[in-house]
Protein backbone atom coordinates (compact mmCIF):
# COMPACT_ATOMS: atom_id res chain seq x y z
CA UNK A 1 0.00 0.00 0.00
CA UNK A 2 1.47 3.20 -0.91
CA UNK A 3 1.45 5.98 1.39
CA UNK A 4 2.94 9.67 1.65
CA UNK A 5 3.89 11.25 4.63
CA UNK A 6 5.09 14.98 5.68
CA UNK A 7 8.29 16.25 5.55
CA UNK A 8 7.28 18.34 8.87
CA UNK A 9 5.88 15.51 10.92
CA UNK A 10 7.77 14.27 13.84
CA UNK A 11 9.42 11.17 14.08
CA UNK A 12 7.14 8.49 16.10
CA UNK A 13 10.13 6.81 18.27
CA UNK A 14 11.73 10.34 18.72
CA UNK A 15 8.30 11.55 20.34
CA UNK A 16 7.39 8.61 21.93
CA UNK A 17 10.88 8.30 23.69
CA UNK A 18 10.19 11.86 25.17
CA UNK A 19 6.68 11.12 26.30
CA UNK A 20 7.21 8.15 27.95
CA UNK A 21 9.90 9.74 30.25
CA UNK A 22 7.96 13.27 30.64
CA UNK A 23 7.01 13.69 34.29
CA UNK A 24 3.91 15.32 32.70
CA UNK A 25 3.08 16.00 29.28
CA UNK A 26 0.74 19.01 27.97
CA UNK A 27 -1.62 17.99 24.95
CA UNK A 28 -3.41 21.19 23.27
CA UNK A 29 -5.01 20.25 19.72
CA UNK A 30 -6.91 22.49 17.05
CA UNK A 31 -10.19 22.94 16.94
CA UNK A 32 -10.88 20.13 14.47
CA UNK A 33 -11.45 16.18 13.75
CA UNK A 34 -8.11 14.96 13.06
CA UNK A 35 -6.36 16.86 16.16
CA UNK A 36 -9.15 15.89 18.53
CA UNK A 37 -8.77 12.09 17.33
CA UNK A 38 -4.87 12.85 17.78
CA UNK A 39 -5.44 13.57 21.27
CA UNK A 40 -7.60 11.02 22.04
CA UNK A 41 -5.20 8.10 20.86
CA UNK A 42 -2.24 9.71 22.37
CA UNK A 43 -3.80 10.31 25.96
CA UNK A 44 -5.19 6.99 25.70
CA UNK A 45 -1.33 5.78 25.20
CA UNK A 46 -0.56 7.86 28.30
CA UNK A 47 -2.96 6.72 30.42
CA UNK A 48 -1.97 3.15 29.90
CA UNK A 49 1.71 3.99 29.83
CA UNK A 50 0.44 6.14 33.61
CA UNK A 51 2.22 9.12 32.48
CA UNK A 52 0.14 12.36 33.92
CA UNK A 53 -1.68 14.67 31.27
CA UNK A 54 -3.91 17.52 30.73
CA UNK A 55 -5.81 17.99 27.17
CA UNK A 56 -7.46 20.93 25.83
CA UNK A 57 -8.46 21.98 22.69
CA UNK A 58 -8.03 25.65 21.11
CA UNK A 59 -8.21 27.16 17.73
CA UNK A 60 -5.00 28.76 18.00
CA UNK A 61 -2.82 26.55 20.14
CA UNK A 62 0.68 27.07 21.37
CA UNK A 63 2.68 24.96 23.48
CA UNK A 64 2.14 26.20 27.26
CA UNK A 65 4.86 24.03 29.07
CA UNK A 66 6.61 24.88 32.46
CA UNK A 67 9.16 23.46 33.83
CA UNK A 68 10.32 19.82 32.84
CA UNK A 69 6.62 19.66 31.41
CA UNK A 70 6.44 18.36 27.87
CA UNK A 71 4.14 20.42 25.59
CA UNK A 72 2.66 18.79 21.78
CA UNK A 73 0.70 20.48 20.03
CA UNK A 74 -1.60 19.29 17.49
CA UNK A 75 -2.61 20.19 14.14
CA UNK A 76 -0.67 23.08 13.84
CA UNK A 77 3.47 23.17 13.45
CA UNK A 78 4.40 25.04 16.78
CA UNK A 79 7.04 24.21 19.61
CA UNK A 80 9.37 21.24 19.31
CA UNK A 81 7.27 18.51 20.18
CA UNK A 82 4.48 20.25 17.25
CA UNK A 83 2.24 17.26 15.14
CA UNK A 84 1.40 19.39 12.42
CA UNK A 85 -1.30 17.75 10.49
CA UNK A 86 -0.31 19.39 7.12
CA UNK A 87 0.40 16.39 4.45
CA UNK A 88 -0.40 13.67 6.87
CA UNK A 89 -2.95 13.95 9.52
CA UNK A 90 -2.19 14.26 13.25
CA UNK A 91 -4.01 11.36 14.02
CA UNK A 92 -2.09 9.22 11.65
CA UNK A 93 1.20 10.05 13.57
CA UNK A 94 -0.19 10.03 16.32
CA UNK A 95 -1.46 6.38 16.11
CA UNK A 96 2.23 5.54 15.35
CA UNK A 97 3.65 7.21 18.50
CA UNK A 98 1.15 5.18 20.28
CA UNK A 99 2.44 1.87 19.20
CA UNK A 100 5.95 2.95 20.01
CA UNK A 101 5.11 3.58 23.13
CA UNK A 102 4.17 0.55 23.34
CA UNK A 103 0.58 -0.01 23.08
CA UNK A 104 -1.96 -0.68 20.53
CA UNK A 105 -4.29 2.45 19.74
CA UNK A 106 -7.68 1.93 18.93
CA UNK A 107 -7.33 1.91 14.86
CA UNK A 108 -10.99 3.08 14.34
CA UNK A 109 -10.43 6.52 15.98
CA UNK A 110 -7.53 7.19 14.12
CA UNK A 111 -9.02 6.41 10.69
CA UNK A 112 -11.68 8.74 12.25
CA UNK A 113 -9.36 11.42 12.24
CA UNK A 114 -8.30 10.97 8.81
CA UNK A 115 -11.51 11.09 7.45
CA UNK A 116 -11.52 14.76 9.49
CA UNK A 117 -8.54 15.89 8.15
CA UNK A 118 -9.84 15.16 3.98
CA UNK A 119 -7.72 12.05 3.64
CA UNK A 120 -9.32 8.36 2.73
CA UNK A 121 -8.40 5.36 4.97
CA UNK A 122 -5.06 3.85 3.65
CA UNK A 123 -3.74 6.66 2.11
CA UNK A 124 -1.37 9.95 4.15
CA UNK A 125 0.13 7.95 6.35
CA UNK A 126 -3.00 5.64 7.72
CA UNK A 127 -2.13 2.28 5.92
CA UNK A 128 -0.78 0.80 9.36
CA UNK A 129 -4.21 2.21 10.92
CA UNK A 130 -6.58 0.45 8.62
CA UNK A 131 -4.67 -3.05 8.09
CA UNK A 132 -5.14 -3.16 11.84
CA UNK A 133 -8.81 -2.27 11.81
CA UNK A 134 -9.52 -4.65 8.95
CA UNK A 135 -7.39 -7.47 10.40
CA UNK A 136 -9.45 -7.08 13.88
CA UNK A 137 -12.52 -7.13 11.77
CA UNK A 138 -13.93 -3.69 13.02
CA UNK A 139 -13.89 -2.41 9.56
CA UNK A 140 -15.45 -3.12 6.11
CA UNK A 141 -16.12 -0.88 3.62
CA UNK A 142 -19.34 -1.58 1.65
CA UNK A 143 -21.47 0.56 -0.37
CA UNK A 144 -23.56 3.34 1.05
CA UNK A 145 -23.20 6.95 2.92
CA UNK A 146 -21.03 7.45 5.59
CA UNK A 147 -23.36 8.53 8.68
CA UNK A 148 -22.93 7.70 11.78
CA UNK A 149 -26.46 7.16 13.14
CA UNK A 150 -28.78 3.99 12.22
CA UNK A 151 -31.39 6.36 11.33
CA UNK A 152 -30.77 6.97 7.61
CA UNK A 153 -33.17 10.31 7.72
CA UNK A 154 -31.45 11.56 10.70
CA UNK A 155 -28.09 10.45 9.45
CA UNK A 156 -28.28 12.35 5.91
CA UNK A 157 -29.61 15.44 7.23
CA UNK A 158 -27.34 16.71 9.17
CA UNK A 159 -24.28 15.18 7.89
CA UNK A 160 -22.04 18.24 6.56
CA UNK A 161 -20.12 15.71 4.63
CA UNK A 162 -22.84 16.33 1.51
CA UNK A 163 -25.33 18.82 0.78
CA UNK A 164 -28.28 17.88 -0.58
CA UNK A 165 -31.36 19.87 -1.05
CA UNK A 166 -33.34 18.11 1.45
CA UNK A 167 -30.00 18.95 3.74
CA UNK A 168 -30.75 20.36 7.35
CA UNK A 169 -34.45 18.91 7.44
CA UNK A 170 -34.92 15.77 8.42
CA UNK A 171 -39.15 15.60 7.01
CA UNK A 172 -37.99 16.53 3.54
CA UNK A 173 -35.26 13.75 3.89
CA UNK A 174 -37.41 10.88 4.89
CA UNK A 175 -39.72 12.35 1.94
CA UNK A 176 -36.69 11.63 -0.27
CA UNK A 177 -36.14 8.23 1.30
CA UNK A 178 -39.31 7.02 1.12
CA UNK A 179 -39.28 7.47 -2.62
CA UNK A 180 -36.61 4.39 -3.06
CA UNK A 181 -38.69 1.96 -0.83
CA UNK A 182 -35.88 0.81 1.62
CA UNK A 183 -36.02 -2.55 3.28
CA UNK A 184 -35.65 -2.10 7.12
CA UNK A 185 -32.43 -3.93 7.29
CA UNK A 186 -30.53 -2.41 4.23
CA UNK A 187 -28.15 -5.05 1.95
CA UNK A 188 -25.89 -4.24 -0.67
CA UNK A 189 -28.51 -3.36 -3.00
CA UNK A 190 -29.80 -0.43 -1.31
CA UNK A 191 -27.55 0.67 0.31
CA UNK A 192 -26.22 1.28 -3.51
CA UNK A 193 -29.54 2.47 -4.40
CA UNK A 194 -28.84 5.35 -1.24
CA UNK A 195 -25.62 6.35 -2.51
CA UNK A 196 -26.96 6.86 -5.76
CA UNK A 197 -29.75 8.65 -4.78
CA UNK A 198 -27.17 11.11 -2.64
CA UNK A 199 -24.65 11.36 -5.62
CA UNK A 200 -27.31 12.36 -7.90
CA UNK A 201 -29.11 14.87 -5.64
CA UNK A 202 -25.98 16.24 -4.59
CA UNK A 203 -24.82 17.15 -8.08
CA UNK A 204 -28.42 17.69 -9.57
CA UNK A 205 -28.79 20.23 -7.29
CA UNK A 206 -30.06 23.93 -8.78
CA UNK A 207 -27.06 25.87 -7.31
CA UNK A 208 -24.36 22.67 -7.16
CA UNK A 209 -21.05 24.25 -8.04
CA UNK A 210 -19.01 21.84 -10.43
CA UNK A 211 -16.93 20.82 -7.54
CA UNK A 212 -19.80 19.24 -5.72
CA UNK A 213 -20.06 15.96 -7.81
CA UNK A 214 -16.52 14.83 -6.39
CA UNK A 215 -16.52 16.54 -3.13
CA UNK A 216 -19.69 14.05 -2.05
CA UNK A 217 -17.46 11.13 -2.93
CA UNK A 218 -15.92 10.96 0.42
CA UNK A 219 -19.44 10.37 1.71
CA UNK A 220 -19.81 7.78 -0.38
CA UNK A 221 -18.81 3.67 -0.07
CA UNK A 222 -18.17 4.31 3.82
CA UNK A 223 -16.31 1.70 6.15
CA UNK A 224 -18.86 0.61 8.30
CA UNK A 225 -17.64 -0.54 12.51
CA UNK A 226 -18.41 -3.22 13.78
CA UNK A 227 -21.41 -2.64 16.53
CA UNK A 228 -18.70 -3.19 19.31
CA UNK A 229 -16.14 -1.14 18.24
CA UNK A 230 -17.25 2.41 18.47
CA UNK A 231 -20.62 4.12 19.22
CA UNK A 232 -21.07 5.19 15.94
CA UNK A 233 -22.35 3.61 12.37
CA UNK A 234 -19.58 4.31 10.15
CA UNK A 235 -15.77 5.86 9.77
CA UNK A 236 -16.93 8.59 7.86
CA UNK A 237 -20.04 9.48 10.32
CA UNK A 238 -17.53 9.18 13.56
CA UNK A 239 -15.23 11.94 11.65
CA UNK A 240 -18.16 14.05 11.07
CA UNK A 241 -19.23 14.19 14.98
CA UNK A 242 -15.48 14.81 15.67
CA UNK A 243 -15.80 17.77 13.53
CA UNK A 244 -18.54 18.69 15.52
CA UNK A 245 -17.67 18.72 19.10
CA UNK A 246 -14.07 19.84 18.45
CA UNK A 247 -15.74 23.45 17.38
CA UNK A 248 -19.46 22.96 19.43
CA UNK A 249 -18.31 20.55 22.94
CA UNK A 250 -14.47 20.30 23.12
CA UNK A 251 -14.81 19.03 26.69
CA UNK A 252 -17.39 16.56 25.08
CA UNK A 253 -15.25 15.41 22.22
CA UNK A 254 -12.32 14.81 24.39
CA UNK A 255 -14.53 12.73 26.79
CA UNK A 256 -15.23 10.72 23.60
CA UNK A 257 -12.46 9.83 21.77
CA UNK A 258 -10.79 9.16 26.28
CA UNK A 259 -12.91 6.42 26.74
CA UNK A 260 -12.44 3.02 25.77
CA UNK A 261 -16.26 2.10 25.93
CA UNK A 262 -18.38 5.48 25.78
CA UNK A 263 -21.87 4.99 27.56
CA UNK A 264 -25.49 5.81 25.80
CA UNK A 265 -25.09 9.04 27.84
CA UNK A 266 -22.21 10.12 26.51
CA UNK A 267 -22.44 8.79 22.58
CA UNK A 268 -26.44 10.54 22.70
CA UNK A 269 -24.51 13.96 23.88
CA UNK A 270 -21.86 13.52 21.49
CA UNK A 271 -24.98 12.59 18.47
CA UNK A 272 -27.21 15.57 19.96
CA UNK A 273 -24.25 17.89 19.33
CA UNK A 274 -23.46 17.29 15.60
CA UNK A 275 -26.90 17.32 15.17
CA UNK A 276 -27.50 20.61 16.23
CA UNK A 277 -23.93 21.70 14.53
CA UNK A 278 -24.82 19.85 11.22
CA UNK A 279 -28.81 21.22 11.04
CA UNK A 280 -27.39 24.87 12.29
CA UNK A 281 -25.01 25.32 9.45
CA UNK A 282 -27.57 23.79 6.18
CA UNK A 283 -30.02 26.16 7.67
CA UNK A 284 -27.30 29.26 7.32
CA UNK A 285 -26.21 28.16 3.62
CA UNK A 286 -30.18 27.88 3.18
CA UNK A 287 -30.12 31.54 4.00
CA UNK A 288 -26.69 32.75 2.75
CA UNK A 289 -26.55 35.57 0.79
CA UNK A 290 -23.82 35.34 -1.79
CA UNK A 291 -21.16 37.96 -3.37
CA UNK A 292 -18.61 36.67 -5.76
CA UNK A 293 -14.94 37.98 -6.39
CA UNK A 294 -12.00 37.10 -7.87
CA UNK A 295 -10.41 34.16 -6.32
CA UNK A 296 -13.21 34.11 -3.34
CA UNK A 297 -17.37 33.68 -2.61
CA UNK A 298 -18.40 35.46 0.04
CA UNK A 299 -21.61 33.99 2.15
CA UNK A 300 -22.96 35.85 4.91
CA UNK A 301 -25.01 34.31 7.32
CA UNK A 302 -26.50 34.07 10.29
CA UNK A 303 -24.80 31.47 12.99
CA UNK A 304 -23.14 31.28 15.81
CA UNK A 305 -19.36 31.26 15.17
CA UNK A 306 -18.73 27.75 15.97
CA UNK A 307 -20.95 27.00 13.09
CA UNK A 308 -19.00 29.26 10.50
CA UNK A 309 -16.22 27.03 9.66
CA UNK A 310 -18.45 24.39 8.44
CA UNK A 311 -20.61 26.49 6.60
CA UNK A 312 -17.44 27.87 4.83
CA UNK A 313 -16.29 23.98 3.88
CA UNK A 314 -19.98 22.74 2.51
CA UNK A 315 -20.63 26.28 0.37
CA UNK A 316 -16.74 25.61 -0.48
CA UNK A 317 -17.25 21.93 -1.50
CA UNK A 318 -20.78 22.26 -2.81
CA UNK A 319 -21.24 25.81 -4.00
CA UNK A 320 -18.52 27.62 -4.89
CA UNK A 321 -17.04 27.88 -8.27
CA UNK A 322 -14.02 29.77 -6.44
CA UNK A 323 -11.56 27.86 -4.61
CA UNK A 324 -11.77 30.22 -1.51
CA UNK A 325 -14.81 30.43 0.45
CA UNK A 326 -15.23 33.02 3.56
CA UNK A 327 -18.15 33.12 5.70
CA UNK A 328 -18.99 36.11 7.64
CA UNK A 329 -21.23 36.23 10.78
CA UNK A 330 -22.53 39.66 11.19
CA UNK A 331 -23.99 39.36 14.42
CA UNK A 332 -21.06 37.20 15.90
CA UNK A 333 -18.37 39.76 14.38
CA UNK A 334 -16.32 36.29 13.07
CA UNK A 335 -15.35 35.35 9.64
CA UNK A 336 -14.38 31.69 8.68
CA UNK A 337 -12.09 31.31 5.59
CA UNK A 338 -11.48 27.78 4.08
CA UNK A 339 -9.72 27.09 0.54
CA UNK A 340 -9.54 23.79 -1.65
CA UNK A 341 -5.55 24.08 -1.52
CA UNK A 342 -2.65 25.15 0.85
CA UNK A 343 -3.39 29.29 -0.19
CA UNK A 344 -1.49 30.80 3.76
CA UNK A 345 -5.12 30.92 4.63
CA UNK A 346 -4.02 31.26 8.19
CA UNK A 347 -1.73 34.09 7.39
CA UNK A 348 -3.99 35.78 5.36
CA UNK A 349 -6.39 35.75 8.88
CA UNK A 350 -3.83 37.00 10.93
CA UNK A 351 -2.20 39.77 8.42
CA UNK A 352 -6.03 41.16 8.22
CA UNK A 353 -6.91 40.83 12.07
CA UNK A 354 -4.09 42.66 12.33
CA UNK A 355 -5.01 45.48 9.90
CA UNK A 356 -8.63 45.49 11.39
CA UNK A 357 -7.93 45.11 14.79
CA UNK A 358 -8.80 41.61 15.70
CA UNK A 359 -7.65 38.44 16.62
CA UNK A 360 -6.76 36.20 13.64
CA UNK A 361 -5.91 32.00 13.24
CA UNK A 362 -5.42 28.86 11.17
CA UNK A 363 -3.44 27.54 8.89
CA UNK A 364 -2.88 26.71 4.97
CA UNK A 365 -6.20 25.73 4.09
CA UNK A 366 -8.87 27.29 6.25
CA UNK A 367 -8.72 30.32 9.29
CA UNK A 368 -10.71 32.77 10.94
CA UNK A 369 -11.04 36.21 11.90
CA UNK A 370 -12.85 37.24 15.36
CA UNK A 371 -13.30 41.45 15.88
CA UNK A 372 -15.48 43.26 18.51
CA UNK A 373 -17.99 44.89 16.49
CA UNK A 374 -18.75 44.90 12.36
CA UNK A 375 -16.64 42.42 10.64
CA UNK A 376 -16.95 44.20 7.78
CA UNK A 377 -13.22 46.15 7.89
CA UNK A 378 -12.12 42.67 8.23
CA UNK A 379 -13.55 41.26 5.28
CA UNK A 380 -11.80 43.62 3.24
CA UNK A 381 -8.71 42.99 4.69
CA UNK A 382 -8.61 39.79 4.58
CA UNK A 383 -9.88 39.58 1.03
CA UNK A 384 -6.71 41.58 0.05
CA UNK A 385 -4.46 39.53 1.92
CA UNK A 386 -5.56 36.48 -0.17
Amino acid sequence: MTETTADSAPAPDALASVLADAPFVRLVATDDGDALAAAGTLTRALREREVPFQVRIARDPVPDAEGDDVAVVLGADRGPHAVPGAGRPASTTAFAVARELGVEPDPVIALAGVVAAGSVPGTDGSGDALEAAERAGLVSRRPGVAVPTADLADGLAASTLLRTPYSGDVEATRAALAALDLPAELDEDAHRRLASLVAVDVAAAEDASARSAAAVERALRPYAIDADAAPFETVGGYADVLEALAREEPGTGVALTLAADPGDGLRAAAVDAWRSHGTAAHRAVDAATTGRYDGCLVARVDAPAGVLPVVARIVRDFRSPEPVTIALGESSGTIAASATADRGIGDACRSAAREAGGEGWGNGTRGGIAVDGDPTDALAALRGSL
